[in-house]
């Protein structure tokens, strides 16, 4: 069976998923061993975990979905209420569906949400490093790559390049001034950080200064034509820039009330720096931005609380996600469920293959020892009119079982048919 546990931004707060993402390298570790096949798959407002295991009958399947969500919570440190209220768990057809939509950026909290292919293709590929990739989690992320690239070529879901970082910096548009002539701290230099700057770019933005907590900003502004700033430089950029984006991958804040305290930053300093170079009295003093999509957060909460600073997190962007256009997102869907049933199909005839090839044996077999008794002890030859009459009846009489024992497997039934099978003709799966 193949179950999905989602914390996502619909159901999740915000603290729920820092809490469930500081702790992902021991879920990881934890469900490694707990099932034949786990892939964990955490971005900025969703954490989901993607388990297959053998089938069970119904009640044990309910047992296993329990005991996985107790494991999660006992990890995450999590109360196990809070952490069952908020999660969304899929099983079978309904996991891979879900899976598709979220590769597609049907469930982001921008419509059509860019980055999170890559995202799957990567959760994807530190499964298969870490060998926890059985053949149907396999199965289940190559075609969520495909059916995310088929939507991309057939739909406009894609058309307008949306992504959290996009959308965050349309919220941006009147907190700062033009972008040609802003100045623009970026923390991280990650998957996300190479999105951003992206964005930055489109907008017209020229000053961008990037600071990385790893090390990695001198060779993260080479390679994207930007100005690293120094660590004992940090301050100073801070108190001057008018945005700071934070997107880094870090566990715990990197930015601090006491780092724009110790830079000075307050609403008057930032008044008199403003009123020197353009004019501006106290009360048109622009805020200084602060944009967080980091997930666990980059910048503690506490920052907003200063004079002259404005915070926007991932939970106050995603509240601000824009109406879907209805028609593409239509079309993306109806190619998602197209996708989840040829899936569900396929997975189907995989797992109740085995059965069908058993009861065919068996009937066969007891075909070709009554046509060797007819024949006195004889090796069984193809021929005579009775013989091809007794064949064409065996073949009549398999189709009808074999019709009704797929139609159960695709409706999740696989154990039901399987025990069937066995219950009327002895056939083990």
């Amino acid at each position: 069976m193949l179950l999905c546990i989602s914390l996502n931004h619909r159901a999740s707060s915000l603290p729920l998923l820092e809490s469930a993402a500081r702790h992902s390298e021991r879920i990881a570790a934890s469900f490694a061993s707990f099932a034949p096949g786990s892939a964990l798959l955490a971005t900025c407002n969703r954490f989901e975990l993607y388990l297959d295991a053998p089938e069970h009958p119904s009640e044990a399947s309910a047992e296993f979905t329990d005991a996985a969500l107790q494991q999660f919570a006992v990890i995450a440190e999590l109360p196990l209420a809070e952490l069952t209220a908020a999660a969304e768990v899929a099983v079978d057809g309904a996991a891979a569906r879900h899976l598709f939509a979220v590769a597609s950026g049907l469930e982001s909290a921008a419509l059509g949400e860019d980055e999170i292919a890559g995202q799957v293709r990567r959760a994807h590929t530190t499964a298969r490093a870490a060998n926890t990739v059985t053949d149907g989690l396999e199965r289940l992320f190559q075609t969520a790559t495909r059916t995310s690239r088929s939507i991309r070529e057939r739909t406009g879901i894609h058309s307008a390049g949306r992504s959290l970082v996009r959308l965050a910096l349309v919220l941006a548009e009147r907190r700062v001034p033009a972008w040609s002539e802003a100045s623009i701290v970026l923390i991280g230099t990650g998957a996300y950080a190479g999105a951003t700057v992206a964005a930055l770019r489109d907008r017209g933005a020229k000053d961008i200064l990037v600071h990385s907590p790893s090390g990695r900003a001198v060779a993260f502004a080479a390679s994207h034509d930007l100005t690293a700033i120094a660590p004992e430089n940090l301050d100073r950029a801070l108190a001057e820039a008018d945005l700071v984006i934070a997107c880094s991958t870090t566990q715990d804040p990197l930015l601090h009330a006491a780092d724009f305290a110790r830079s000075g930053h307050t609403a008057a300093a930032r008044t008199q720096s403003s009123s020197m170079g353009s004019g501006e009295t106290e009360s048109e003093a622009r805020p200084q931005l602060l944009l967080d999509l980091g997930m666990p957060r980059n910048i503690d909460p506490e920052v907003a609380e200063l004079p002259g600073i404005e915070l926007l997190d991932l939970d106050t962007i995603a509240r601000h996600a824009p109406v879907p256009e209805l028609s593409a997102e239509s079309e993306a869907r109806e190619l998602v469920e197209a996708a989840a049933a040829e899936f569900a199909t396929d997975q189907a005839e995989r797992i109740i293959g085995p059965t069908l090839a058993g009861l065919r044996g068996h009937v066969l077999s007891i075909l070709e020892d009554e046509l060797c008794r007819a024949h006195g002890g004889a090796s069984a030859t193809p021929g005579g009119e009775v013989e091809t009459a007794l064949r064409r009846f065996t073949g009549r009489l398999l189709h009808e079982p074999t019709t009704r024992l797929r139609a159960l497997a695709r409706e999740g039934k696989h154990a039901e048919a399987q025990a069937a099978a066995n219950a009327l003709f002895g056939v083990e799966a």
